[in-house]
Formats: structure tokens, sequence, C-alpha cells
């Protein structure tokens, strides 16, 4: 999948663990899990605003763009 959520790596940077950031943004480890990983179908609005409030950071320090190698 071309779209890589970096969101690990913004934990790292704010020395946060997954369930932290979870219970503050209001949703379940589980789905957290999903968006980490790249296996969402789509992400709400309200939930990216919701992890930059958390982790302190823009939407583009989350998510990027990589081509698939033709």
């Amino acid at each position: 999948m071309p779209i890589i959520f970096n969101i690990d790596v913004m934990l790292a940077k704010r020395k946060m663990q997954s369930q932290e950031l979870a219970e503050k943004i209001g949703i379940t480890q589980a789905n957290l899990s999903i968006l980490k990983n790249g296996k969402a179908k789509a992400v709400k609005v309200s939930t990216l605003e919701a992890v930059c409030k958390a982790l302190d950071c823009q939407p583009g320090d989350l998510i990027e763009y990589q081509p698939d190698p033709l």
C-alpha cells in the first residue's frame, strides 16, 4: 500500500506507548493497531485530528506516500 502511517515513529519521539495514545484519543488498542499497520481502509478526520493533538504533530508527520515499485 502506498500510504504509510508513521504513528510508531511519533510515539517513539514522544516517548508514549500505544495504549496511552489509544486512551487519549478514545479508540481501542485494536483500532489503533489497524491504523499503525496500514490496514485501515479509511481514517476519520476527527481521529487524525485527535492523534495530531495527542502527539503534538501535523498530519504530514504521520502520513507518507510511497508509490508501489513498477
